[in-house]
């Protein structure tokens, strides 16, 4: 079961979203299962391909639809100690008429973001040509601007994935595999974590594919490695952080490769440096993607700069070209520049960051030299 916060937060959150609700002139939100119900609620229930949806009115009681079969769940939630009404539905009812029911007759609705497409398709046509809009445009100033309690547990998460990394240069040894150092690295994160989200070993020309995960590929002396490691704790909240090494230690790398992770090292300074509030999560993306490119590595950082990062792996804001979106304090997102050299090797340095009142702090703090 996971952890909750104090009974106000949730109380605090459903308040605050009854009132964008009223800001933005909506009839209110239908929210399914997952983050998005977990951050309002607690709740991490799952009905699986019933319906589950809290209906929060802009004026009045939120009421929590549940199958009857999964309401024993509430109790592990902070559901009983809200002012949320509890309705359990059979099979035979119509979930989707009941929870359009709840809401005022006239109106846009809010929809959840884990809402499938058949439930949202029938929601529509229970709501007769209102128009619907997303849940999350509609709460992103509360999903992306994280509270104190949140960035609290953000912070635990990182001090957990950096105790992992301290533990990763011993692990990588030539004649090893990928898989073998993977498996263990999994054994480490459920040692600081409830729960393992995801691991990377990339080797050699592996770790040229940013999103590889791990193989029977052989470690050798010399080998440029990229591990990217993530796990989820207490209430829900994610880790997320990456690091680059070299087997044997970088006095066996390819010089090439210790030239290269300077710059990496640099963009990845130079993004710290200029994320702050008031500026766009573009400029942040810009300063590091500029680094790399004036050495000549542009056209090998092929992903965004940085994701958001909370109840959800990753969620706004996207540290990305494009993206006109004003850094406030208590965002929360990655600062993960890469390079990428497809046949040779790949690099990455991650880190996760909160927007403080006048720049930010870098919540992941292990050891960020090539080693």
């Amino acid at each position: 079961m996971a952890e909750l916060f104090d009974t106000h937060v949730y109380a605090r959150r459903l308040t605050e979203a009854a009132r964008l609700c009223r800001v933005q002139g909506l009839a209110g939100l239908i929210i399914g299962t997952g983050p998005e119900l977990a951050y309002l609620t607690g709740s991490w229930l799952s009905s699986h391909e019933r319906l589950t949806a809290l209906v929060v009115p802009a004026d009045g009681t939120p009421v929590l639809l549940v199958p009857g079969t999964d309401v024993g769940d509430i109790a592990h939630s902070a559901v009983p100690e809200l002012n949320v009404e509890v309705r359990g539905w059979n099979d035979g009812q119509d979930a989707h008429a009941l929870a359009v029911e709840i809401l005022p007759s006239t109106g846009a609705v809010a929809l959840g973001s884990s809402l499938t497409t058949l439930h949202v398709l029938t929601l529509q046509h229970h709501l007769d040509g209102r128009e619907t809009v997303a849940a999350a445009t509609t709460l992103k100033e509360l999903f992306m601007r994280k509270d104190l309690a949140e960035v609290e547990e953000l912070h635990k998460a990182a001090v957990a994935i950096d105790r992992v990394h301290e533990r990763v240069p011993k692990l990588l040894r030539a004649g090893r595999t990928e898989a073998q150092v993977a498996a263990d690295l999994h054994a480490l994160i459920l040692k600081e974590h409830d729960a393992v989200d995801f691991v990377i070993v990339g080797s050699g020309p592996n770790g040229a594919n940013p999103h590889h995960s791990h193989s029977g590929r052989v470690l050798e002396t010399g080998d440029i490695v990229v591990v990217d490691v993530g796990g989820t704790r207490g209430p829900g909240y994610h880790s997320d952080s990456t690091r680059t090494y070299v087997v044997g230690g970088i006095e066996h790398a390819d010089p090439e490769a210790v030239a290269a992770y300077e710059v990496l090292a640099q963009a990845h300074a130079a993004a710290v440096a200029q994320a702050r509030p008031g500026v766009t999560a573009a400029s942040v993306d810009a300063a590091a993607r500029e680094v790399i490119s004036r050495a000549g590595y542009g056209e090998y950082f092929i992903h965004r700069t940085g994701h958001g990062i909370g109840l959800s792996t990753h969620e706004e804001p996207y540290i990305m070209a494009g993206n006109g979106l004003v850094l406030e304090p208590g965002m929360c997102f990655s600062i993960e520049p890469g390079i990428y050299l497809p046949g040779k090797w790949g690099m990455r340095l991650e880190d996760i960051a909160v927007v403080s009142d006048n720049g930010i702090e870098l919540l992941t703090r292990q050891q960020r030299d090539l080693r």
